[in-house]
């Protein structure tokens, strides 16, 4: 029996999505802005049609040697959700698109309510919080970092997304606790439809420096409806999670979950995980880096170089596929580093699948993200998601 691999390359949007404008978009191209700037060297994404899917996006025929994806199948989708953040592009790439609002905290100082957070220091037996303001988390932990370590007072933030975000120091207030404290914020902002509670542990003095450690979790709300994830485990199929995925669905419909940090790590991982999966699994990775470190700092020139490190190592990966295997390269938002601020833009994403007995050439446009889910249900032979229209089988297949 054959497997699948779904690779999350967190944040590529290809140009701004229809719906653009409701955002403040209007003209967002994180993959086009990062080609204008640095013009990266990715042959082996160019071969799986990541530039015809762009070209596509932009609402034009994708010129012959942007299409020189002969054996791929490459379209550009647009989300049906309402939010343009992480949990929303994973839920409908599984099949449930986010028709509800997300709630968000959207004052930029003073950002959370009085009985939010007195709750929460209540509760968790904290001498105070500091922060509560819209923030960069680099930034954020800079700042107050010193203060937070000679307090103990963790540091509480938010961004344009639906995030409450708690930063403390691995050492001088504990790993574990962090986490204590974020399971029992999960709960208090249930009220306020909030899509994840975030721990941000971080090492280092005011001396040295502050840098934010791999030990990042994140607390979601669960997915709303069952996605191909629980549908993939129901039918005795095996869902092996690597990196934050596990996360992003709440730990539901995962078989087994690997943590690992970085984009050479997770990619490793990534690698041994598919060469090694049995029959009737499904390897599914978020590469996070591209957003976190790239995208929300508005690094172009670092958003170009990890890119083209991914390329160079791309062929490694489609190494580790079987025949009948099916492998899909997609993204969850955009993050245009050239981009005002340090949040998420709305974006067409790239849909990129090789294998599994697809027919090579452009599948257009499609409306929504759960066309990749519909694929892979039809994949593994299950009963339809309730959402989504499959990529098309080769005739001969």
């Amino acid at each position: 029996m054959s497997r699948a691999l779904l690779v999350v390359l967190d944040s590529l949007g290809i140009g701004a999505a229809p719906d653009a404008e409701r955002f403040g978009d209007v003209g967002a191209d994180t993959y086009g802005h990062i080609v204008e700037r640095c013009a990266p060297n990715l042959p082996n994404l160019t071969a799986l049609g990541l530039a015809a899917a762009h070209a596509l996006a932009r609402g034009r025929e994708p010129t012959d040697s942007e299409r020189a994806g002969a054996n791929a199948v490459y379209a550009a989708m647009h989300e049906r959700s309402t939010g343009k953040d992480t949990t929303s592009g994973h839920w409908e790439m599984c099949g449930v698109p986010v028709t509800f609002d997300w709630g968000y905290f959207t004052a930029h100082e003073n950002s959370f309510p009085p009985a939010l957070l007195a709750a929460l220091i209540e509760r968790a037996g904290l001498p105070g919080v500091l922060g509560n303001c819209r923030a960069s988390g680099t930034e954020i932990i800079d700042r107050l970092g010193p203060e937070h370590v000679a307090s103990g007072k963790p540091i509480v933030y938010t961004s344009a997304d639906s995030v409450f975000q708690i930063a403390a120091h691995e050492e001088a207030f504990g790993l574990d606790r962090l986490y204590q404290v974020c399971a029992i914020a999960r709960e208090l902002v249930d009220e306020y439809r909030i899509a994840r509670v975030i721990a941000r542990p971080f090492l280092g003095s005011a001396t040295q420096g502050f840098k934010r450690t791999g030990h990042r979790h994140d607390y979601a709300v669960p997915p709303s409806a069952p996605t191909l994830l629980d549908a993939l485990v129901a039918a005795g199929r095996e869902v092996i999670a690597i990196g934050k995925v596990s996360d992003i669905f709440a730990a539901q419909g995962i078989s087994r979950s690997l943590p690992a940090s970085g984009l050479d790590t997770l990619i490793e991982t990534t690698i041994r995980s598919f060469r090694d999966a049995p029959d009737d699994s499904l390897v599914f990775v978020n590469l996070v880096d591209f957003d976190s470190e790239y995208g929300h700092r508005r690094d172009v020139a670092g958003y170009a170089a990890a890119l083209e490190h991914f390329d160079a190592r791309l062929p490694e990966l489609l190494a580790a596929g079987r025949d009948g295997d099916l492998l899909l390269f997609s993204a969850d938002h955009g993050n245009d580093p050239t981009w005002p601020g340090s949040d998420h833009t709305r974006e067409c994403v790239p849909l990129l699948a090789l294998g599994g007995g697809l027919r090579p050439g452009s599948a257009g446009l499609r409306d929504g993200f759960a066309d990749l889910g519909q694929t892979l249900a039809r994949h593994f032979g299950i009963v339809a998601l309730a959402h989504g229209r499959a990529l098309t089988l080769n005739d001969s297949h």
